[in-house]
């Protein structure tokens, strides 16, 4: 009778992935993540330019509230940060602040890390209502990126949002 030879294997010896195993998963991982990476970088973005647009339109309702307490609108020296601290000066009108107009004790920085710029008289929108603005993703003023409230005029750079009325 012929013996069929058994390998016996010892207990403390696992079975492995081979490298060409290896390399065909890690392939596989990189292939799926340069598909799916950019979608989800670029969800991410839009959720930030998003983001951004919803704090501007949130600004525009406490300048609304602080001019209907002062009857004006802080100056660009005093900027948004009027929204949480009365101004330190008596002008007309600021002894009737009755902030702050938002509820964080200080003005958040946009989705990139960049403070919100903030211009009163406006300079770009229409009417009295100041101009509020992100430098967007790339953190550079005057880009195509810019996120504002106010429209863009024929050759203006920029994104705007539809706070304006």
């Amino acid at each position: 009778m012929r013996r069929i030879q058994q390998t016996k294997r010892n207990p403390q010896q696992r079975g492995g992935f081979t490298l060409i195993e290896m390399l065909v998963v890690l392939a596989i991982l990189v292939l799926l993540m340069s598909m799916v990476g950019p979608r989800i970088l670029g969800s991410r973005e839009k959720a930030d330019i998003s983001s951004t647009k919803t704090q501007i339109g949130m600004f525009r309702g406490s300048l609304e509230q602080y001019n209907l307490d002062t009857r004006s609108y802080p100056s660009t020296e005093e900027g948004l940060v009027a929204l949480v601290e009365a101004p330190a000066d008596e002008e007309e009108g600021t002894s009737n602040w009755d902030g702050p107009y938002i509820s964080k004790s200080e003005i958040p920085k946009d989705p990139w890390g960049n403070d919100y710029q903030y211009e009163f008289p406006p300079e770009h929108g229409k009417g009295d209502f100041p101009d509020i603005w992100s430098y967007g993703p790339d953190g550079e003023d005057n880009t195509d990126d810019d996120i504002t409230n106010w429209t863009k005029e024929e050759g203006e750079e920029g994104e705007e949002t539809s706070t304006e009325e």
